[in-house]
C-alpha cells in the first residue's frame, strides 16, 4: 500500500510505502491510543460528574456503590451465621464442662464455687494487629476441639471418681449407733455370762432400747433371722466377701432381699438373745472370718476428719493415712 501526501499549493509530495505488517502495526497502535484516550476522557467524565452531582453519573455511582455495599453485607451476614453457630456448639460444650466439673469437684471434695472463679490475669500491653474473619474463625474452631477433648477427659475422671466413691461406700466404715460409748471391744475377755476367756468377735455400743441402728455401709440384706445367741440378727454383703452383722436388736425396718443405702435406717437397739442388757453387737466378716471392727471405723473417721471444709482438697498425707489405715482394716485374701 502506498500514501501519497502532498501540501495545500500541490509543490510538495511525500510518498509513503506500507507494507501488511506495517499497516498492521499502525492500526493496532491507532486503537490502542484511542482506547487509552477515550478510557481517561471516562476516567475524567466519571469523577467529575461523580464529585459535581451529574444526575445520571451520580445515579450509577450510588447503583455501584449500593450493589458493593449488599455483597459486603451479605458476605458478612454469612460469616456471622457460621459463627453464631460455632459460638452456640461452644456454649454447648461449655455448659456440659461446667456440669462435668460441679460433678468431679463434688466426687474429689472440692468446692464447685472455687472453680467458677475468674482467674487472675494482666500484664504489660503490646498492642498487636486486628483478627482477621478467617482468624477467628480458625481460634473458634481451635476452642471448640480443646472444648471437646477436656469434655472427654472430665467424663472419663467422672466415671473413675464414681467408681472409687462406690468402693468406698461398699466398706462398713461409718459407726452404726451414734453418740454412743464403745463397751466391749474386739478379742479376748471374760464373758459376761460364763465367767470363763472367750472370743469376743465384734464390738459393743450399749444404747437405750429403741435407740436407731444404722447400716455402716451399702450392700444386700442376706440375713434377717432371730437366733437364740444374736436374737434378731441383721447380715448385709458388701461385695467381695465382706459382710456386717447386727445382733440383739429389737424393731428390725429391713428384710432378707432388701438393697441397703449406707446410713440407712436398719433397726432399733434391743436386748433379744444372749444378751445381759440393751446394746449393739456389731461385728464385721471377711470372707466368713470375724475381724476387728474398730479397724474399719478409725478408717472412716480418717477420711471424714480430712480438711474438705470450703472445698479444700484432703492434703496427700491425710489421704495416704486414711488409705493405710483402710488396707489395714481389710485383710490380704488368698
Amino acid at each position: 500500500m502506498q500514501l501519497i501526501i502532498t501540501d495545500a499549493w500541490l509543490v510538495k509530495s511525500r510518498a509513503f510505502h506500507l507494507s501488511g505488517s506495517k499497516l498492521l502495526m499502525a492500526v493496532i497502535a491507532s486503537s490502542f491510543a484511542l482506547m487509552l484516550i477515550s478510557a481517561g476522557l471516562y476516567h475524567w467524565v466519571f469523577l467529575k460528574g461523580a464529585r459535581e452531582g451529574w444526575p445520571i453519573i451520580g445515579t450509577l455511582v450510588r447503583l455501584v456503590v449500593k450493589d458493593e455495599v449488599a455483597q459486603q453485607d451479605r458476605f458478612m451476614r454469612e460469616n456471622i451465621e457460621v459463627m453464631a453457630k460455632k459460638l452456640g456448639e461452644m456454649q454447648a460444650k461449655m455448659l456440659q464442662l461446667e456440669s462435668l466439673g460441679e460433678r468431679v469437684s463434688g466426687l474429689a471434695g472440692v468446692n464447685p464455687a472455687d472453680i467458677k472463679i475468674k482467674p487472675g490475669q494482666g500484664g504489660r500491653l503490646v498492642a498487636g494487629r486486628d483478627l482477621s474473619m478467617l482468624e477467628l474463625q480458625a481460634t473458634l474452631q481451635d476452642l471448640d476441639s480443646v472444648a471437646g477433648e477436656r469434655a472427654d477427659l472430665m467424663t472419663v475422671l467422672e466415671s473413675r471418681l464414681f467408681e472409687q466413691k462406690i468402693k468406698k461406700m461398699m466398706i462398713p466404715t461409718q459407726a452404726p449407733v451414734l453418740n454412743a460409748n464403745l463397751g466391749s471391744m474386739f478379742g479376748w475377755r471374760i464373758d459376761p455370762i460364763t465367767g470363763r476367756s472367750a472370743l469376743h468377735t465384734g464390738l459393743d455400743f450399749p444404747a437405750t432400747p429403741g435407740t436407731t441402728i444404722f447400716a455402716a455401709a451399702g450392700g444386700v440384706v442376706v440375713t434377717q433371722e432371730f437366733q437364740s445367741e444374736y436374737g434378731n440378727m441383721i447380715e448385709i454383703d458388701h461385695g467381695n466377701d465382706l459382710i456386717s452383722r447386727y445382733a440383739h436388736t429389737s424393731k428390725v425396718y429391713i428384710k432378707k432381699g432388701d438393697l441397703i443405702k449406707r446410713g440407712q435406717k436398719i433397726a432399733e437397739v434391743g436386748n433379744t438373745g444372749r444378751s445381759t442388757g440393751p446394746h449393739l453387737h456389731f461385728e464385721v466378716l471377711v470372707q466368713g472370718i470375724p475381724q476387728d471392727p474398730q479397724k474399719f471405723l478409725n478408717a472412716g473417721r480418717d477420711l471424714t476428719s480430712a480438711p474438705t471444709a470450703r472445698g479444700i482438697a484432703p492434703t496427700p498425707s491425710a489421704l495416704l493415712a486414711a488409705k493405710g489405715s483402710l488396707s489395714e482394716a481389710l485383710p490380704s485374701q488368698r
